[in-house]
């Protein structure tokens, strides 16, 4: 006979509110980045020395990608409050460099597509969480596929292909609703397997990383089709 091991009331609902914190620092994060987005771009100081400085630019970019690798590779040695920080830092570090987003779109495409974003994205997060479907070569699929897109918009930057923007366009939409349903399925997992409120945090801030990440890279690909430049 075997026996399933023993949850505990308090354990059971830890676990069950991991979800809830997941998203909230989501929103949290969306809310930093739009906020810090949209006060950089009506500051015509602060758009003179972000772009008009590629040094600078360029290292906003590179301080992201060392955030987000540092906190994804060394988030079960921070404490929650430390890994709530560093993530809050990283969006508002966003927030500078996607200020260019205002800049070059009109704000009603803007909140438009936010929009077509926030209801592609619940639908599919929805999904991930109830499908009792493991979604697992499904997600392995859309991150080759990512690389691939990755690898294309680089050498696009070269043959400057209007029918290349389009594919990686359509590709990366397609991607990141697909990693957005694989990605909550596999947080949901992590936070059935937390312990105490230490593990829970971890989870919730980690989890709200990669769902912030799903949610932005499939709102800009999705402004490339719905967005209404400036003249």
């Amino acid at each position: 006979m075997s026996y399933l091991p023993y949850v505990n009331a308090e354990t059971t609902a830890l676990r069950n509110g991991v979800m809830s914190r997941v998203y909230a620092w989501m929103t949290a994060g969306l809310l930093v980045t739009a906020a810090v987005a949209s006060f950089v771009a009506g500051t015509p100081a602060l758009v003179a020395l972000i772009f008009g400085n590629p040094l600078l630019f360029f290292g906003l970019f590179i301080v992201q990608i060392v955030m987000v690798i540092g906190l994804s590779a060394g988030v079960n040695r921070l404490s929650p409050a430390a890994a709530i920080a560093i993530f809050m830092a990283y969006a508002a570090i966003n927030g500078l460099t996607l200020s260019a987003v205002f800049l070059a779109y009109t704000s009603e495409s803007l909140a438009s597509t936010f929009f077509i974003t926030a209801g592609t994205f619940g639908a599919m997060s929805l999904f991930g969480y109830t499908t009792k479907r493991d979604l697992s070569g499904i997600g392995n699929i859309a991150i080759m596929a990512l690389i691939g897109i990755l690898i294309a918009s680089v050498v696009n930057i070269f043959l400057q292909s209007s029918a290349i923007y389009w594919v990686v366009t359509y590709v990366g939409v397609l991607i990141f609703v697909a990693l957005t349903a694989y990605d909550t399925q596999k947080i949901k997992a992590m936070s059935q397997e937390v312990q105490t409120e230490a593990d829970a945090g971890r989870v919730a801030v980690i989890g709200a990383l990669t769902l912030y990440l799903d949610f932005i890279n499939l709102f800009l690909y999705l402004l490339r089709i719905f967005g209404v430049r400036r003249e």
